[in-house]
């Protein structure tokens, strides 16, 4: 699954696991009138402003806006450790802009225990985004209905989201607008391919640049390399494939690609029947203990890394950025800091391609199948914060095209300039991009508020005709090595997702997709999802590393397992949850 801005498209296949109690809409909205009450004049002078396309009418009101120092506290999930306390270009203008900063902080380990130690403290930080454990924080009357805040004080995000903003809505028993939805864009053209099997250059234009289609193919070409190159310049033993399998990672590098290799869609821990909507857990697939026999294989015959299920994720980076993986099976974004240092050291050539592997050329690889815009993850209030109404008008200005400009560019004249209408990034600001990105995000913040604000996609245009973001086929390309260039050129592709399936080849599924759907928290269905999750995690390292003769009996045991602790059960549960979404997405 591309969670993040995979897909995220990053982005990730966290089973979402989210709640409701009867009661909370009606607590949350006291809470958000009376808070609303304390609000200073100038938030009341402007109660009434609805969206408006008119820049100048937006510019007037923008003025009128209190730019008072004011710090909010912010939790988030996401790790973000290019994260320099709003000392960088963006965060300072944006500081400037509206009088905000952020007291920060992004979750280290599993972020659902923090959330859920958070939602029994009754300590909340005013922002949070607590993405698919909002149901948590629901539960606990820890963050307010913002329909009326964002309908009073929100005409970018009103203006941004239009329509969309209905997929908001928590439940069709609660309608209430928990979260405002941030990691779903609008009007998003995908470009960029940053999931798919990874190998590096050299690897395949040493094997001459062969098609990488199956799971042989790329078994084929890290075998022939390291029976060529068992090890490095330094004598250190090069590793076939590598998995990160630390804590949640496990969903992104580990079970995600059973899926993706057997024709599925990123649904998180579901397979959807896109006829009936009915839900199966998905490693119950027959098709999909084939790919774990294959891991299986790779593990046998030394290609698989000894240590994927033992390394810490820092371990699993460190590995990467010695060069010494061959290949990968990731998100771009999970092993980015890792390729940044590869770059920095000028050894692009052990940099990573991504291709559409499946189990067998028969099968489409489904990272680019359409979801329409989605509702779910996104940013709350919560009920301790200190101004709501600040608060939300923050969140709309973080909407406006100003911010989106500046989050996904940068400042102008520094960043980016203009030329002929339209927004260049300079030669030397794009090398140091491309040759020491950690650097540079630190220095610059572009992108850090991905996560906090309504936002249009890859391909959309503002009002000049500009894209909103850089992610776009020529600025793409502006980014890549000679080595990603010369691979592409090879493969006779001018980005990685010309070699994928379009999402043209793909019906846009009803429900978004099944891994934000919101599960109310103490249902039977997140109850048994943990159970299965912990004997899944359990099973399917035990099926990778045994002797291929034991593969069978480990797989029948864990679908015995699976079967004992409820998973019938959960999954005509879950089916009715992707029922009603379709249900309430299209009004009926």
């Amino acid at each position: 699954m591309q969670r993040k801005k995979t897909t995220a498209s990053v982005l990730m296949s966290v089973t979402l696991l989210a709640g409701l109690l009867a009661g909370c809409g009606s607590s949350n909205n006291d809470t958000s009138n009376n808070e609303a009450n304390k609000s200073n004049n100038s938030a009341t002078a402007n109660s009434g402003n609805t969206a408006s396309n008119d820049a100048n009418a937006n510019k007037d009101a923008a003025a009128a806006e209190d730019t008072s120092p004011i710090t909010f506290s912010f939790f988030a999930e996401d790790p973000n450790p290019n994260w320099n306390n709003m000392q960088d270009d963006v965060s300072k203008e944006l500081t400037k802009k509206t009088g905000v900063t952020l007291d920060a902080e992004f979750a280290v380990g599993d972020p659902a225990q923090k959330v859920a130690l958070m939602a029994t403290s009754g300590e909340y930080p005013d922002l949070i985004s607590a993405k698919g454990d909002i149901g948590k924080l629901v539960d606990a009357g820890a963050v307010i209905d913002l329909t009326d805040l964002i309908d009073k004080y929100a005409p970018n995000i009103k203006r941004v989201l239009g329509d969309n903003l209905a997929r908001a809505k928590y439940t069709n028993a609660d309608q209430s607008i928990y979260a405002i939805p941030t990691w779903a864009a609008v009007n998003e053209q995908r470009f960029v391919a940053g999931g798919g099997f990874e190998l590096q250059h050299r690897v395949v234009k040493e094997a001459g640049y062969p098609e990488i289609r199956t799971v042989q193919d790329y078994e084929s070409v890290i075998k022939s390399y390291i029976e060529k190159h068992p090890t490095d310049e330094n004598g250190n033993k090069n590793i076939g494939v590598s998995l990160n399998a630390d804590d949640w990672h496990m969903y992104i590098s580990v079970t995600n690609p059973a899926v993706s290799t057997t024709g599925g869609s990123d649904d998180g821990e579901y397979y959807i029947d896109q006829t009936t909507n009915e839900a199966i857990y998905h490693f119950r697939r027959p098709e999909e203990k084939e790919y774990f026999r294959w891991l299986n294989h790779m593990n046998d015959i030394g290609l698989l890394d000894k240590e994927s299920f033992v390394q810490k994720y820092d371990q699993y980076k460190s590995k990467v950025a010695t060069g010494r993986v061959l290949g990968l099976i990731d998100q771009d974004w999970d092993y980015n800091d890792a390729q940044q240092a590869l770059k920095t050291a000028g050894k692009f050539d052990e940099t990573y391609g991504h291709y559409p592997v499946t189990m067998s050329k028969d099968i489409k690889q489904a990272d680019f199948w359409p979801t329409g815009f989605m509702g779910g993850y996104g940013i709350s209030i919560s009920s301790t914060c200190k101004d709501p109404v600040r608060a939300i008008k923050f969140l709309d200005y973080l909407a406006s095209d100003e911010f989106q400009i500046l989050n996904n560019w940068g400042i102008e004249g520094k960043h980016y300039k203009i030329e002929d209408g339209k927004r260049v990034v300079p030669q030397e600001v794009q090398d140091r991009i491309n040759n020491d990105n950690t650097a540079f995000t630190k220095e610059s913040g572009i992108g850090f508020y991905w996560n906090m604000m309504v936002h249009y996609g890859d391909g959309a245009k503002d009002e000049s005709g500009n894209y909103y973001t850089k992610n776009f086929p020529e600025q793409l390309v502006n980014g890549y090595s000679d080595a990603e260039k010369e691979t592409l050129a090879a493969y006779k592709a001018t980005t990685w997702k010309d070699l994928f399936p379009k999402e043209d080849e793909f019906k846009v599924k009803a429900y978004g997709a099944a891994w934000n759907i919101q599960i109310p928290g103490e249902d039977e269905v997140s109850i048994l999802g943990t159970k299965m999750k912990d004997i899944t995690w359990k099973r399917i390292p035990q099926a990778i590393l045994a002797k291929p003769a034991d593969f069978d009996k480990i797989w029948d045991e864990y679908m015995a397992d699976l079967d004992k602790a409820g998973v019938k059960k959960m999954e005509a549960d879950y089916t009715k949850y992707v029922q009603d979404r379709v249900a309430l997405w299209s009004g009926n």
